[in-house]
């Protein structure tokens, strides 16, 4: 299983969303800290879910990082969120 696609059954598991795009952006950071040739190191996730509602920019990214687990997080060199409910 890709890093995406770890990432993308990880966040429908914790947020049910309504909404879940997530995209290896890797090699347009060809050349740039991080790049790893065959990609899986820099991410974007647009997510919206009813689970953020009422939460602060800084506590949906920590329910995001929760939900992927260190172990997931430690190999993404950069990892771009957009959440919203």
């Amino acid at each position: 299983m890709s890093v995406r696609e770890e990432m993308e059954q990880k966040l429908r598991q914790v947020f049910d969303p309504s909404e879940i795009f997530v995209e290896d952006d890797s090699e347009s950071h060809r050349g740039h800290a991080g790049f790893q040739e065959g990609g899986e190191s820099h991410f974007n996730v647009r997510l919206r879910s009813a689970a953020f509602e009422g939460q602060s920019r800084i506590a949906r990214h920590r329910a995001v990082h929760a939900a992927l687990g260190a172990e997931l997080v430690g190999r993404i060199h950069a990892l771009s969120l957009d959440l919203d409910v």
